[in-house]
């Protein structure tokens, strides 16, 4: 196998130009800089791609880190990400991080050590002082992490006030919401605030459910959801994520319930799943492939060198009428 050694000899020069070629690391003239890849592909020499990156204090890998890449949502965002990056001449590295708090340490040191170039982060387990102790390229797409990281979300604020209306219009009495974990700084709980604020302006009764920490697992939802669902059997309606309201919708039918005449149910996110069901679901939307576009495009800025701060960016958000309303 060909070594830098052999192009420098084929092409007449020393190993220090080649380098400088390779690594775009100083001036070559242009000549030489033929005479160089003409022996490269005469010897069919295939630079060593991961030391030039570590010289360059660059990899031209971005770690996208989400909590479970199983759950329909987080699968969707990695792959919008992963197109876009892949645009812009990025490798994507994806790290499911679900119940293992080491895993953003060891990603953040990655950072740190210029394997990978920046990192977009959507997981809720490690401590916000790890992340301010780096100025490294990351952006957060629903947390917040300090002033210095750029944060990506939909508006949530009015997603829950479109889910509130919907449930008024249905006519609902009683209703239950699932929400997640309040010890986490997300944007995300606005949704549930401001459901709830409104459902009470309306007089209707809101029971609302925290869900544990980083616990995403169809098993765990099912169990909630059936605990939930005999000890409020008088609930007419059902607010929570894809999968929760799907959960919630499956127990109902089983018990002889009819959607939507006897129960309401309106799903946040609006992935895939919650067309495939029967009824389909009404649906608060999540515009994935605009958030992916954000969080893609303010990190490449930062990589870039854009150290502008206190960025958020809210993308807005759509019901979608279903057969569950």
């Amino acid at each position: 196998m060909a070594g830098i050694k052999d192009v420098a000899k084929l092409a007449g020069v020393g190993v220090g130009t080649v380098s400088r070629a390779l690594n775009d690391s100083g001036y070559v003239a242009p000549e030489t800089k033929k005479k160089i890849l003409a022996a490269m592909a005469q010897l069919d020499y295939t630079p060593n791609e991961l030391a030039r990156n570590l010289f360059q204090k660059k990899s031209g890998i971005i770690a996208v880190l989400v909590p479970d890449i199983a759950h329909p949502f987080f699968a969707e965002l990695v792959r919008c990400i992963e197109s876009e990056l892949y645009d812009s001449g990025f490798k994507t590295m994806v790290c499911s991080t679900i119940r293992e708090q080491n895993y953003e340490v060891e990603y953040l040191s990655m950072l740190k050590r210029h394997i990978v170039d920046g990192i977009i982060t959507g997981v809720h387990s490690l401590e916000i002082s790890e992340y301010l102790n780096t100025s490294q390229p990351i952006v957060a797409f629903d947390r917040f992490l300090g002033a210095n990281i750029p944060v990506v979300g939909a508006n949530h604020w009015n997603g829950g006030l479109l889910a509130a209306e919907e449930m008024i219009r249905a006519g609902c009495t009683s209703v239950i919401q699932f929400q997640g974990a309040k010890n986490v700084n997300s944007p995300a709980h606005e949704r549930h605030i401001s459901f709830e604020c409104r459902m009470k302006e309306a007089g209707i009764p809101v029971f609302s459910y925290e869900l544990e920490w980083n616990r995403f697992e169809m098993a765990y939802f099912n169990s909630v959801v059936r605990d939930v669902y005999y000890k409020h059997m008088d609930a007419d309606g059902v607010f929570g994520a894809d999968l929760l309201a799907i959960a919630y919708m499956k127990v109902a039918l089983e018990d002889g319930r009819r959607i939507p005449e006897e129960a309401k149910v309106v799903a946040y996110d609006g992935t895939m799943p919650t067309t495939l069901v029967h009824p389909t679901m009404t649906a608060i939307v999540q515009p994935i492939d605009k958030l992916a576009h954000e969080c893609s495009r303010l990190l490449l800025e930062r990589i870039a060198g854009d150290d502008t701060l206190n960025k958020r960016v809210i993308v807005d958000i759509t019901l979608r009428k279903g057969k569950s309303t």
